[in-house]
């Protein structure tokens, strides 16, 4: 699913990126952070489809300048006005994301919660990875988001590797790097399931480094098979989720069976 990320400085201009976003692509995210006093409720009736509010903090590369509590609260506005999913950082720590789960919960659990973290600097070992990765499924999110740096190609390979660990084991995620070096991650990413991959409107509007347009995007994705990819649904994560088994190396893969069941490329020919 293609996300257009939307980062005005005003509602006003708000309102507009989201028209435009929503025209191009199935979601949009509305980062409140880099809004001078948004009003939500008419953000909100501006959406004609999916609709991701995020409140990045500082230290994850966001403008918010305020409190936590005012930070969170304004993601727990959004829940209650019902966007469709709401980004919080696992650095944020369990107090304030209990806070929103409950919002969330109070709510009818209408709202999807998805649970970030973000490296502006490197990528992790693999442990450290694995470890990123299970520090944001303790939270008990309806998706994780894992994105780091790219110093180099062996980064990305490294990093695409938490998708199908992910999903094998339920969860949904969000993963790629950032950079220039990352740019073949935001590719790569949808094709091996990751749920949501981020564009934007035009060059120049990226919200972070190695953004492709959505234009771009979709020329690139069908070539690669990016766009054939199904998200788990609820229902389908978890121990009933369909799995096939499938080597890689070392270790054993277990990947959703419309991801397994392709053919490689030699089968192909």
């Amino acid at each position: 699913m293609i996300c257009v990320p939307v980062m005005a400085e005003s509602s006003r201009e708000a309102v507009r990126m989201m028209k435009r976003g929503f025209a191009s692509a199935e979601m949009v995210e509305l980062r409140l952070d880099r809004i001078s006093c948004p009003s939500l409720p008419a953000l909100m009736k501006v959406r004609k489809g999916s609709l991701l509010v995020t409140n990045r903090r500082r230290e994850e590369g966001g403008f918010f300048e305020g409190s936590e509590k005012d930070r969170v609260n304004l993601l727990a506005q959004a829940v209650n006005l019902g966007a469709e999913y709401v980004d919080l950082e696992a650095s944020t720590g369990k107090r304030w994301i209990g806070h929103l789960k409950s919002e969330i919960e109070g709510r009818g659990a209408v709202t999807r919660l998805v649970i970030s973290h973000h490296d502006f600097q490197r990528t992790p070992s693999w442990n450290g990875l694995v470890k990123r990765l299970d520090a944001c499924r303790a939270y008990g999110a309806y998706a994780v988001k894992i994105v780091t740096f790219a110093e180099s190609v062996d980064d990305n390979l490294r990093l695409m590797r938490l998708i199908p660990r992910s999903l094998a084991q339920g969860q949904p995620i969000i993963a790629f790097c950032m950079g220039p070096l990352g740019r073949i991650s935001r590719l790569l990413a949808p094709a091996l399931g990751s749920f949501i991959t981020y564009a934007s409107l035009r060059k120049g509007a990226e919200s972070a480094p190695g953004q492709f347009t959505v234009a771009e995007m979709r020329e690139i994705m069908p070539l690669i098979g990016s766009n054939h990819f199904r998200p788990p649904r609820p229902f389908e994560t978890g121990d009933s989720a369909p799995r096939r088994r499938v080597r890689s190396g070392a270790a054993d893969t277990y990947l959703p069976r419309d991801v397994a069941a392709r053919p490689s490329r030699n089968q192909e020919q």
